[in-house]
């Protein structure tokens, strides 16, 4: 009798898995500085949406008051050798990889002194010099390219990685498995984050999503994935730095899903009447990365709420200084329009 395929074939190997992330044990130093950088990207972004409704930003603008700890947590795991991309809620990802609020403001205002001259504005920032590669506003072709970004570090063996985001709505597209697959194959330096908001562009991820635990989606292609509160920094950082270790010992890809949420709509033209004012006070009330911080800083005796208030009126006094500069800053020259611009021909 014929043997059956099952029992002909060999058992599989044990996979190997990335160590249980850690809440980070974080220094008073680290503390202050986590909290001043999600403080400074909250109130960045406040100002935009005032900007924004009195006509000052125009196009879309997609806002990232709620996911700060996703981004400052990250960011602070990685070298100056590493590359980061992202979609178009780019703008708190900008001020995490260290680029001038100034510079980013003025781009949101369409300005020549804007990150990439005024010609990006909201939803393609851009600086090869910060490691940052965008920006990208068509929904997850940020993730092709990020595993593009990981073969480059590959194959020219600088030790940089990658640090590809994408939202949840992003992670049912085709693209993002074709890139699991080939970076696995290839064992690319790649870090996977979904930022999974929970809504997408106005769908909940439960409604969408047959396999809503996002970070098994890698497990056919034998990415392996671990599930992150990403409303808690000290939580990403901790996930942050598991994931760095593997990238950089070789292993490949791995997948990180963020569990956050943003408070306001998926853009400035969005009511977000698909969930409650109820659900997004809750939210706030119990979860905010922000308030979370504030509380460790406090328990840890890293500062008292004077101190807290120094830093907030700092904050305030940058994004301030970043509004003026970006309002008075001038537009870009009117042959600006055929620079940077790749021209092709056809035979």
């Amino acid at each position: 009798m014929a043997k059956s395929a099952a029992a002909a074939s060999p058992p599989s190997p044990v996979r190997e898995r990335p160590a249980e992330p850690k809440r980070y044990s974080a220094s008073n130093d680290d503390l202050l500085a986590f909290y001043r950088e999600m403080l400074l990207i909250r109130r960045f972004e406040e100002r935009a949406g005032q900007m924004y409704g009195m006509g000052l930003i125009g196009g879309f603008c997609h806002l990232y008051i709620g996911q700060e700890a996703v981004v400052t947590g990250v960011q602070s795991a990685l070298a100056k050798t590493d590359s980061v991309i992202t979609g178009y809620r780019d703008h708190g990802h900008m001020i995490a990889a260290g680029i001038d609020p100034r510079a980013v403001m003025a781009e949101l205002t369409g300005r020549a002194a804007g990150i990439s001259k005024g010609k990006g504005g909201s939803m393609h920032m851009f600086s090869v010099e910060h490691g940052f590669y965008g920006g990208h506003g068509i929904v997850a072709a940020q993730v092709p390219l990020g595993t593009g970004l990981g073969f480059a570090h590959k194959y020219k063996g600088d030790g940089g990685l990658a640090v590809t985001y994408f939202g949840d709505g992003a992670a049912n597209q085709g693209q993002v498995y074709e890139s699991f697959n080939m970076a696995e194959l290839w064992k690319l330096p790649v870090i996977y984050v979904i930022e999974n908001n929970q809504y997408a562009m106005g769908t909940s991820v439960n409604r969408s999503s047959s396999e809503d635990q996002l970070y098994r989606r890698g497990e056919s292609f034998r990415v392996p994935g671990i599930q992150v509160d990403g409303m808690d920094v000290l939580a990403v950082r901790g996930a942050a730095d598991v994931a760095v270790e593997w990238v950089r010992a070789g292993k490949g890809p791995i997948l990180l899903e963020m569990k956050t949420y943003r408070y306001r709509g998926h853009s400035m033209s969005d009511p977000a009447k698909y969930r409650s004012r109820e659900e997004v006070a809750a939210m706030r009330e119990r979860s905010d990365p922000i308030e979370h911080c504030k509380k460790d800083i406090l328990a840890a005796g890293a500062a008292d709420e004077a101190k807290l208030k120094t830093i907030e009126q700092e904050v305030r006094a940058v994004v301030a200084d970043a509004a003026d500069f970006a309002e008075s800053a001038p537009e870009p020259a009117a042959d600006e329009l055929f620079t940077d611009v790749l021209v092709g021909t056809y035979a």
